[in-house]
C-alpha cells in the first residue's frame, strides 16, 4: 500500500501537527498493511516519533486506539470546514472592499 490521501485532504508532515489539528479527520498509513482513518483525540511528540491518539476508540474489535509515526511521515487532514469557509468569507469581502475602492472617483454626476 502506498496511500497519499484524497484530492481534498491536505498534506501535512507528522511533525508539524499541533493542537489545532486535535478533533480533525486524519487518515495516514502508519505501516505497509494498515490504512487509518480517524479524528484526531490527541497529538503527542517523543525522541522517536509522533504518535496519534484516536478519539473515540477504545480498543474494542482489535482496534488500536494511537499510531506511532515517523516526523517526516505524510498524514491527511480533511480541511475544517468552518475555518474555510471563515476564510472564503474573507476573501470575497477583501475583493469587495477591493472593487469599491477601484470605482471609488467613477461617480457619474446626476442629469437635472
Amino acid at each position: 500500500m502506498n496511500y497519499a490521501g484524497t484530492g481534498n485532504e491536505k498534506a501535512v508532515a507528522a511533525t508539524d501537527l499541533n493542537r489545532t489539528h486535535v478533533g480533525l479527520t486524519v487518515s495516514f498509513q502508519p505501516d505497509d498493511a494498515t490504512l487509518v482513518f480517524g479524528r484526531i483525540g490527541a497529538i503527542v511528540r517523543k525522541d522517536t516519533g509522533v504518535v496519534i491518539a484516536l478519539e473515540g476508540v477504545d480498543g474494542t474489535a482489535g482496534l488500536q486506539t494511537n499510531y506511532s509515526v515517523s516526523p517526516t511521515q505524510n498524514v491527511y487532514v480533511q480541511p475544517d470546514m468552518l475555518t474555510n469557509t471563515e476564510s472564503t468569507i474573507k476573501d470575497l469581502f477583501g475583493k469587495v472592499q477591493e472593487n469599491l475602492r477601484g470605482h471609488k472617483g467613477d461617480h457619474r454626476p446626476d442629469a437635472t
